[in-house]
């Protein structure tokens, strides 16, 4: 029970519409989804004038990541 349309001079079952259908939406799909990744920062970026400036900054942040965790673990013990 196959319906028949004629599309450009020839007669087309309407099965090989639906898979050509079907295969142009996942396919297309699949092309849209490749593609580079982008990498996720670790935080918002520096906006540093000078090297030291940045080393200062990221030394800074560093020994406060490490200092809060040791407070904020000595609070937390009862």
């Amino acid at each position: 029970m196959v319906v028949y349309y004629e599309i450009l001079g020839q007669k087309v079952g309407s099965h090989m519409l639906a898979i050509g259908i079907l295969s142009t939406m996942f396919g297309g799909t699949y092309a849209m989804m490749g593609g580079s990744k982008k990498k996720a920062e670790l935080g918002p970026p520096l906006n540093a004038t000078s090297k030291d400036e940045e080393n200062f900054i990221t030394e800074f942040l560093k020994e406060a990541d490490n200092g809060a965790g040791a407070k904020d673990a000595a609070k937390a013990k009862h």
